[in-house]
């Protein structure tokens, strides 16, 4: 018994067998179920998904009376149908064109803007020469040399560069050539020594030549080089040319010496300090000979000519953007003061053509000061086919003189025409 019923597991029933059941399975009619597959295997039903179910009978609203009733289940489940995922292809693994189209035209778009705006044609080319104005030493590391574009804000109402941009430049390059020398300390153009002792640059002297003025959009090349002048002070010159054509823009020189900035006095040079700038020292140049030079009188001396006149400018306050880091008056500034006397009939008709500054005293910001003007001769009355010279005095309300100057003006040319008769070429 127990052996017929292992056998069975392994054997099939005759009765059982795929033709038994496809005859047992007959119809009336003699026909084979439809179930019954061409093996003579009987096939289940191919049953759809349940979703597919669920989403069929969701389609089919049954009527009551004759009319179509929206049947609502409570389970949302079964209301869901499975989203349609397509297989992975290596089309469908591709970027999108569009997107990665768009980016590349961005970028090329912003190229060319930046390419524009840097202006690279051969008809400026000073465009590319000291792009980022940042300057470099030359000659043996004794000459230092920038470019400066002049700006819109930098020209007056003629058009011209200022005298005033034209000693920004001067000192700029000054301090440039002292950071790109390794000699820059903490303070103001200070070496590392100087710093140590709280000793800091101040200007004794200043003399300049002017031959002519750049106009907006004329590129200038600042020459500077240093020099020794006396025991304890420093001679520091400056050739202004026109990039283009390498014509004399201005030249000048200046003396400075050491002031103490906790005490405002005036200081010897240590031997620490001149072996520092002593190696670049170049004395066997100079931007204007002594020839050249110009003494002013000494202070309190008058111009006795009765046809000189004077003009005076009172109530002048130094405002806090006039000081320096070493919270005296810019050297600069002290320009805008002197000229603020001239008479217009002069700043009109006139152009500075050279000019002289003797400081006497530093003015801090709290003083109050006053500049007078005295124009000198048969020039007094401004007189546009004349030179003229003036005398200028800045001193402070109590008498105390701050600035001594001597100016001379020629006229007013058009832009671009030389000036050769008034200043000898330079040795520089």
């Amino acid at each position: 018994m127990a052996g017929s019923v292992a056998a069975s597991g392994f054997f099939p029933n005759p009765g059982s067998s795929p033709a038994a059941l496809a005859r047992g399975s007959k119809n009336t009619t003699g026909d084979l179920p439809e179930t019954l597959s061409v093996r003579g295997i009987v096939a289940k039903p191919n049953t759809p998904p349940a979703s597919m179910q669920v989403k069929a009978r969701a389609q089919t609203l049954p009527k009551v009376n004759g009319s179509k009733v929206n049947l609502k289940t409570t389970n949302s489940d079964k209301d869901e149908t499975v989203p349609y995922t397509s297989s992975k292809t290596f089309y469908n693994q591709l970027p999108d064109w569009s997107m990665l189209l768009a980016a590349v035209t961005t970028i090329f778009l912003a190229a060319e803007k930046q390419w524009t705006m840097l202006d690279w044609k051969p008809k400026r080319p000073d465009m590319l020469v000291d792009t980022f104005g940042f300057g470099r030493i030359i000659q043996d590391g004794l000459v230092f040399r920038q470019n400066f574009l002049i700006r819109s804000y930098e020209i007056g109402a003629d058009r011209t560069a200022s005298i005033e941009t034209l000693m920004n430049h001067m000192q700029e390059t000054a301090l440039n050539h002292v950071k790109t020398a390794g000699l820059l300390g903490d303070g103001f153009g200070a070496t590392p020594e100087m710093s140590k002792r709280n000793l800091i640059w101040v200007v004794s002297k200043i003399q300049l030549l002017v031959e002519r003025y750049p106009s907006w959009e004329d590129m200038v090349q600042v020459d500077t080089w240093v020099a020794s002048a006396g025991k304890n002070g420093m001679r520091r010159d400056w050739h202004v040319r026109d990039y283009n054509s390498g014509q004399t823009i201005l030249r000048a020189t200046s003396v400075w010496v050491m002031l103490n900035k906790n005490t405002r006095r005036l200081s010897k040079m240590p031997d620490e300090v001149r072996g520092e700038i002593g190696p670049h020292f170049n004395n066997d140049r100079s931007a204007i000979t002594e020839e050249q030079g110009e003494k002013l009188a000494k202070p309190g001396n008058k111009v006795d000519d009765p046809a000189s006149k004077q003009f005076i400018r009172k109530g002048l306050t130094p405002k806090w953007g006039d000081l320096d880091v070493n919270q005296h008056v810019n050297n600069v500034k002290y320009i805008g003061w002197i000229l603020e006397s001239a008479p217009i009939s002069i700043l009109e008709k006139h152009e500075l053509a050279s000019m002289t500054l003797e400081y006497r005293k530093e003015c801090d910001r709290d003083s109050v000061l006053q500049s007078l003007t005295n124009v000198s001769g048969e020039c007094a009355d401004g007189s546009p086919g004349s030179a003229i010279q003036c005398d200028h005095l800045l001193q402070l309300e109590s008498g105390a003189d701050v600035v001594k100057a001597h100016t001379k003006w020629r006229p007013k040319r058009a832009h671009g025409e030389g000036y050769t008769g008034l200043f000898p070429a330079e040795s520089a």
